[in-house]
This record gives structure tokens, C-alpha cells and sequence, in this order.
């Protein structure tokens, strides 16, 4: 079983900047890990997503160039720099982690995920 806690939400400017924390209560080797965020009145959405094995990074178009995804393993912490953001950014914002065939799919299910963390709000003002 694999504990994540979030951190870092808050509220923010447009075009400002947030970097999200994600730490696991175990090694998390081998896994796939990714953000999701959920805004309200709308489905809970695919950000990003890393392998802790190396390499398999993947975005959302709607955050490409803007976020980066990133892990220590050494620390069992995963992060999500996010630069320039926008109001259509604000939501809750969740980590996830499952097994690492999971990075092999082609964009980000939630269904997948085994592991989510309490999630962390992020709120842009205009």
C-alpha cells in the first residue's frame, strides 16, 4: 500500500507559477506516476504523467510548455513546476501512481491508477 500526500496548492496570479509536491510512503520504484485535476462540475482530467524507471513523459496539450513533471525517487517525491498559468488551470489538483505498465498507454485514464493522494487546490485569479 502506497500512501501520496500533495502539496504546494494556493492561489495565484495569471501567469504565475506553483510547483506541486507529491510524496509516497514507500519507494515507488517501478511505477507509473501522474497528476490529474478536477475542476468544478467537470471530469477529473489527465495533466501529466512520469515513469520512475526513467524516460515516458507525457502531457496534456493544454499544459504543454507550460508544466513540467519531474521525480526524486531518492526522496519518493514527484513534482508539477506549472509556469504561466491561466484561470482555466484553477481545480484540484490529485497524484497518482500505478503499476508501471500504466505509462505505456496512449494519454492518462484515472481508471488505471491504484494510488491517490487527498489532492491539493490550486486557484488562478484573472
Amino acid at each position: 500500500q502506497v500512501q501520496l500526500v500533495e502539496s504546494g496548492g494556493g492561489s495565484v496570479q495569471a501567469g504565475g507559477s506553483l510547483r506541486l509536491s507529491c510524496a509516497a510512503s514507500a519507494p515507488y520504484n517501478y511505477y507509473c506516476l501522474a497528476w490529474f485535476r478536477q475542476a468544478p462540475g467537470k471530469e477529473r482530467e489527465g495533466v501529466a504523467r512520469i515513469y520512475t524507471g526513467g524516460g515516458s513523459i507525457y502531457y496534456h496539450d493544454s499544459v504543454k510548455g507550460r508544466f513540467t513533471i519531474s521525480r526524486d525517487n531518492a526522496k519518493n517525491t514527484m513534482y508539477l513546476q506549472m509556469n504561466s498559468l491561466k484561470a482555466e488551470d484553477t481545480a484540484v489538483y490529485y497524484c497518482a501512481a500505478g503499476r508501471s505498465f500504466v505509462c505505456d498507454e496512449n494519454g492518462l485514464n484515472p481508471v488505471l491508477y491504484t494510488y491517490w493522494g487527498q489532492g491539493t487546490q490550486v486557484t488562478v485569479s484573472s
